[in-house]
């Protein structure tokens, strides 16, 4: 166990004392909520409210600081208004409170403003030794130590079933949601976190924090980006080790996904396929269903991955089991049928008759308990397969001692038990959740949860990391100068990762002479353009190096062709291709104007501006390029792009603001 996590896991979920920063004496506020979940779930500590405009909330002492508090405080929760919460912040620091939790709030979730103002939340607390939950962080909850330090409304009237499951999420409001659907299906729960903008304690630590916390047997994870993963990682290897499952639902998987994640937490989806492979390599299961996300725990929680998926199927209504295997066989998950060992055994000894189909249908014969039983425990003997599930139909809802009393009795022999239940059948679902069955609601949910065991892996062995060559691989990085790598600068970083490119060669004018094997392909090299074959900055398939010439003359001459007065009158190069970008720009604004859907919307009189902007890697300042455009009259009425590139307007440093309000400060776009 590493003791410093020990130590922060403590003081996070089973501190001795809490302030509430900002608490409030009106029960009808959100800032109330924390003091009077915590009262009503029995925390056992100590507890200080601190508002500089009270004496007492609801019957405690009140003190107008946190520093004026005589006794120590392991951890604050602090609800001010955004503009206070950095001199809060503050006085945790002076009062020496290792963990600090942030409710507010209007930080990196809200633009550059707001991430300026976290940056420098994250200065003080790395200055004063303070660790960071959130901000804009819902709260937490922890069963073992009754910390409802949340001010979630879904604590408000729930009443939480302590277990052994524990979530993690990145979205603030579905926390709450997350309890919900837990709650409803008997789900009992040790922890419930809130990350808000991770602007330190991220979802990967919070997750490893919880690998060694005793009363979590697994970890499930709410996703909508990957800020943290080292700790992840290491949480995934670990988890792994002690048979401890971490499951993972994740957004992202469209463009919509990717944009409703940034814009709530600030959070940058990134490449959905890039988070598969890596939860996939740390040995965290990923499922499609939230439904899965509390369904998959039972069937796998002390186990590990295995190398054989054979899933055998056994049903008292065909039309179920059809639903199940036909979602099965769309995921390729293999389904088999009984083998003649089977079959025989149960004819010689329990004079039961069953065919040799992959799905052994018991719809007349499954009445009776002692055929459930005898052909579940069959197939559970048997080596042919490694999961079986057991899909009941309505007697599921009306005689749940025939439907799944022979699942809770039955010898599963190290294998595991899915079951599926056609009808809701809420006593059904009890009786299994009680027994540690994995029962499911849909057969879409069923079928993720086994997809997702097929596809668990144990995490992939890391080499030892070459020092030197992530040395060097740094060293060019710095060298670069922070600014967007073109081609030729990242294939360096890579070569001194190990990772070979193909042989490259830079040549400054058309007449230069390389000595290059052939053929070859040559590419305007700049990190500016990042269409290049849209500029004519591509030729592929260069044979000799007269061919090369004559390519090198008319990849410039096809970059520079449309404005080449302009490009030319700019000596230096720099110059050349922050001009070439701007004209890029401004082309796509007019672009965009001949789209249909901005057509129609000027057609029928909609209010809709276009507008051309640039951001500048180099100063980090935004360009007003013009034009806005309210109609095809403004479109038709523009001034040439050239003259519009030759007196571009200046970068201001007023610009530096959330996009929102730039563009509300545009002409026209109030």
């Amino acid at each position: 166990m590493n003791n410093s996590l020990d130590i922060l896991r403590q003081q996070v979920f089973s501190p001795r004392s809490v302030a509430l920063i900002g608490a409030s004496s009106d029960a009808t506020k959100n800032t109330s909520r924390p003091q009077r979940y915590m009262r009503r779930y029995g925390y056992g500590g100590k507890l200080f409210p601190i508002n500089p405009g009270r004496s007492e909330i609801f019957g405690e002492k009140s003190y107008p600081e946190v520093t004026a508090v005589p006794d120590d405080i392991d951890h604050a929760f602090i609800m001010v208004p955004a503009n206070r919460v950095a001199k809060a912040l503050e006085q945790c620091v002076a009062k020496k409170i290792p963990v600090v939790t942030i409710y507010t709030d209007g930080f990196a979730e809200v633009g550059a403003e707001g991430r300026a103002m976290q940056e420098e939340l994250q200065r003080i607390a790395k200055a004063g030794g303070v660790r960071l939950i959130g901000p804009n962080c819902i709260g937490l909850f922890s069963s073992q130590t009754n910390l409802g330090l949340s001010v979630n409304a879904v604590l408000e009237n729930l009443d939480i079933k302590p277990g052994p499951i524990a979530v993690v999420s990145q979205s603030g409001s579905m926390t709450g949601g997350l309890l919900s659907r837990g709650l409803g299906r008997g789900v009992g729960f040790s922890k419930l976190v809130s990350v808000g903008n991770e602007a330190d304690i991220a979802l990967g630590e919070f997750a490893d924090m919880l690998v060694d916390d005793p009363h979590t047997k697994a970890i499930l994870l709410f996703m909508e980006t990957l800020r943290d993963a080292e700790h992840l990682a290491r949480a995934g290897k670990r988890a792994y080790e002690i048979g401890k499952p971490i499951i993972a639902f994740k957004l992202g998987r469209s463009d919509i996904g990717q944009d409703c994640a940034a814009s709530h937490t600030g959070a940058m989806a990134g490449s959905d396929e890039l988070c598969d492979t890596f939860l996939k390599a740390h040995g965290i299961l990923r499922v499609d269903h939230l439904e899965t996300l509390f369904e998959l725990p039972p069937m796998i929680m002390g186990k590990k991955p295995v190398k054989s998926h054979r899933v055998a199927i056994m049903s008292t209504t065909g039309g179920g089991a059809a639903t199940v295997a036909d979602r099965l066989g769309t995921l390729g998950i293999e389904v088999v049928g009984p083998t003649q060992q089977v079959i025989d055994n149960l004819a010689k000894n329990h004079n039961i008759k069953i065919s040799s189909s992959r799905v052994t249908d018991l719809t007349l014969a499954g009445a009776k308990k002692e055929i459930y039983s005898a052909v579940l425990n069959e197939l559970l003997a048997s080596d042919h397969c490694d999961l079986v599930i057991p899909i009941a139909g309505s007697s599921a809802q009306f005689q749940p001692q025939i439907a799944v009393a022979p699942v809770v009795e039955a010898d599963a022999r190290g294998k595991i038990i899915a079951a599926f239940l056609a009808p809701h059948a809420e006593k059904s679902l009890n009786l299994l959740s009680e027994a540690g069955i994995a029962a499911f609601r849909t057969p879409e949910s069923c079928a993720d949860a086994i997809r997702a065991w097929r596809d668990w892996a144990p995490p992939i062995t890391q080499p030892a990391q070459d020092t030197a060559r992530v040395a060097e691989a740094k060293k060019r990085l710095t060298a670069a100068g922070g600014g967007q790598l073109n081609e030729l600068n990242a294939c360096h970083v890579f070569g001194a990762l190990g990772v070979t490119s193909a042989q490259t060669a830079v040549i400054k004018t058309p007449d230069e002479v390389i000595n290059i094997g052939y053929p070859v392909v040559a590419k305007i090299l700049s990190p500016d353009i990042a269409h290049k074959t849209d500029a004519g900055g591509v030729i592929l398939n260069i044979a000799d190096a007269a061919a090369l010439q004559q390519a090198a003359g008319t990849i410039l001459g096809n970059v520079g062709k449309k404005h080449p007065d302009i490009l030319a009158a700019l000596a230096d190069e720099n110059a050349q291709v922050n001009r070439l970008c701007e004209l890029n720009v401004i082309e796509q604004v007019v672009n965009v104007c001949e789209t249909s859907v901005v057509r129609d919307a000027w057609a029928s009189g909609q209010q809709l501006w276009v507008h051309g902007w640039i951001y500048g890697m180099d100063d980090g300042l935004l360009r007003d390029l013009g034009p806005t455009l309210s109609s095809l009259a403004d479109r038709d009425a523009l001034v040439s792009i050239d003259e519009r590139v030759l007196n571009p307007n200046e970068a201001k440093s007023g610009m530096r603001q959330h996009a929102i309000a730039a563009f509300s400060a545009l002409e026209g776009g109030k």
